[in-house]
Protein backbone atom coordinates (compact mmCIF):
# COMPACT_ATOMS: atom_id res chain seq x y z
CA UNK A 1 0.00 0.00 0.00
CA UNK A 2 1.20 3.47 -0.82
CA UNK A 3 1.89 5.92 1.46
CA UNK A 4 0.43 9.35 1.01
CA UNK A 5 1.66 12.63 2.50
CA UNK A 6 -1.59 14.62 3.53
CA UNK A 7 0.51 17.12 5.28
CA UNK A 8 1.87 18.52 1.99
CA UNK A 9 -0.84 18.55 -0.35
CA UNK A 10 -2.71 21.69 -1.27
CA UNK A 11 -6.18 21.86 -0.02
CA UNK A 12 -7.34 21.56 -3.72
CA UNK A 13 -5.53 18.28 -3.89
CA UNK A 14 -6.95 17.10 -0.18
CA UNK A 15 -10.63 17.61 -1.67
CA UNK A 16 -9.70 15.72 -4.96
CA UNK A 17 -7.96 12.71 -2.95
CA UNK A 18 -11.57 13.14 -0.76
CA UNK A 19 -13.36 12.66 -3.73
CA UNK A 20 -11.56 9.67 -5.20
CA UNK A 21 -11.94 7.83 -1.14
CA UNK A 22 -15.41 9.03 -1.56
CA UNK A 23 -16.15 6.85 -4.25
CA UNK A 24 -14.14 3.82 -3.68
CA UNK A 25 -15.82 3.42 -0.48
CA UNK A 26 -19.32 3.79 -1.96
CA UNK A 27 -18.45 1.57 -4.78
CA UNK A 28 -16.59 -1.00 -2.65
CA UNK A 29 -19.40 -3.49 -2.52
CA UNK A 30 -19.90 -3.56 -5.83
CA UNK A 31 -16.12 -4.22 -6.85
CA UNK A 32 -15.81 -7.17 -4.25
CA UNK A 33 -19.12 -8.59 -5.90
CA UNK A 34 -17.78 -8.65 -9.43
CA UNK A 35 -14.30 -10.08 -8.23
CA UNK A 36 -16.46 -12.83 -6.64
CA UNK A 37 -18.64 -13.82 -8.88
CA UNK A 38 -15.30 -13.29 -11.49
CA UNK A 39 -13.52 -16.37 -9.39
CA UNK A 40 -17.09 -18.08 -9.20
CA UNK A 41 -17.38 -18.10 -13.35
CA UNK A 42 -13.91 -19.16 -13.89
CA UNK A 43 -14.42 -21.66 -11.63
CA UNK A 44 -17.62 -23.15 -13.15
CA UNK A 45 -15.43 -22.62 -16.30
CA UNK A 46 -12.67 -25.36 -15.44
CA UNK A 47 -15.39 -27.94 -14.34
CA UNK A 48 -16.88 -27.81 -17.80
CA UNK A 49 -19.96 -25.21 -16.36
CA UNK A 50 -21.73 -21.98 -17.39
CA UNK A 51 -23.45 -19.93 -14.99
CA UNK A 52 -26.53 -20.60 -16.27
CA UNK A 53 -25.70 -24.19 -16.30
CA UNK A 54 -25.10 -23.67 -12.68
CA UNK A 55 -28.53 -21.47 -11.54
CA UNK A 56 -31.13 -23.62 -13.98
CA UNK A 57 -30.29 -27.23 -12.45
CA UNK A 58 -33.09 -28.19 -10.78
CA UNK A 59 -33.18 -27.79 -7.29
CA UNK A 60 -33.65 -31.35 -5.04
CA UNK A 61 -36.56 -32.26 -4.39
CA UNK A 62 -38.45 -29.28 -6.45
CA UNK A 63 -41.51 -30.28 -8.59
CA UNK A 64 -42.29 -29.56 -12.07
CA UNK A 65 -45.12 -26.71 -12.53
CA UNK A 66 -48.07 -28.19 -13.10
CA UNK A 67 -50.51 -28.02 -15.61
CA UNK A 68 -53.35 -25.44 -15.50
CA UNK A 69 -56.73 -26.85 -14.90
CA UNK A 70 -58.99 -24.18 -14.18
CA UNK A 71 -59.26 -20.66 -16.42
CA UNK A 72 -60.72 -17.18 -16.31
CA UNK A 73 -63.57 -17.15 -18.75
CA UNK A 74 -62.80 -13.73 -19.56
CA UNK A 75 -58.71 -13.70 -19.50
CA UNK A 76 -57.53 -16.33 -20.99
CA UNK A 77 -53.93 -15.39 -19.34
CA UNK A 78 -55.56 -16.31 -15.74
CA UNK A 79 -55.14 -19.61 -15.06
CA UNK A 80 -55.07 -22.42 -11.63
CA UNK A 81 -53.28 -25.40 -11.23
CA UNK A 82 -56.01 -26.15 -8.26
CA UNK A 83 -53.19 -26.68 -5.90
CA UNK A 84 -52.11 -23.84 -3.51
CA UNK A 85 -53.56 -20.83 -2.34
CA UNK A 86 -56.45 -19.92 -4.72
CA UNK A 87 -56.69 -16.81 -6.71
CA UNK A 88 -58.57 -13.80 -6.39
CA UNK A 89 -60.78 -14.22 -9.10
CA UNK A 90 -61.48 -17.68 -8.57
CA UNK A 91 -62.57 -16.71 -5.06
CA UNK A 92 -64.72 -14.10 -6.12
CA UNK A 93 -66.51 -15.99 -8.66
CA UNK A 94 -67.21 -18.57 -6.19
CA UNK A 95 -68.66 -15.98 -3.67
CA UNK A 96 -70.52 -14.54 -6.35
CA UNK A 97 -72.44 -18.57 -6.97
CA UNK A 98 -70.26 -19.95 -9.61
CA UNK A 99 -68.98 -23.63 -9.36
CA UNK A 100 -65.80 -24.71 -9.97
CA UNK A 101 -66.55 -26.77 -12.79
CA UNK A 102 -67.36 -23.72 -14.49
CA UNK A 103 -64.33 -22.89 -14.49
CA UNK A 104 -62.02 -26.26 -15.75
CA UNK A 105 -60.46 -26.50 -19.25
CA UNK A 106 -61.58 -28.61 -21.16
CA UNK A 107 -58.51 -30.87 -22.82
Amino acid sequence: MTSIDVASMSLEELKSLQTKVNRAIETYEERRKKEALAIVEAKAREMGYSISDLYSAPRKGAQPPRPAKYRHPENSELTWSGRGRQPQWFKDALEAGAEPEDFLIKA
